[in-house]
């Protein structure tokens, strides 16, 4: 479950930021993960309530934000979104496509005490 490591990484960031910013308490936590980021959302979930504990972040509430697919076609040099990798371009049916986005995931911000 490679969520646990990603929770164990989004802990260390949070703590990082606690830190040296003076921080007791994080209430919310807001991630935005692409499409293409291959995150199982169940697991996600489960795993922050564990790696969470003992930190500041505990009890925290974890809000995902969906990022869209995209990419960039070359047959009308539009950037696009797409909802799957191997889709075809929406705007013009060309199969030329190189994803640009879509399989991030980041911290958006957080809601602190």
């Amino acid at each position: 479950m490679h969520e646990m490591s990603l929770c164990e990484g989004i802990r260390q960031v949070i703590e990082d930021h606690a830190r040296a910013n003076g921080v007791t308490c994080v209430r919310r936590v807001r991630l935005e993960i692409g499409r293409f980021a291959g995150v199982e959302k169940p697991a996600l979930e489960f795993a922050f309530e564990v790696v969470m504990r003992g930190s500041v972040a505990e009890g925290a509430e974890l809000v995902m934000l969906d990022l869209p697919g995209r990419a960039l076609c070359y047959d009308c040099a539009r950037e696009v979104e797409i909802a799957d990798r191997l889709d075809p371009c929406p705007e013009c049916g060309g199969g030329r496509l190189m994803p640009t986005g879509g399989d991030e995931m980041r911290i958006k911000d957080l809601e602190v005490v």
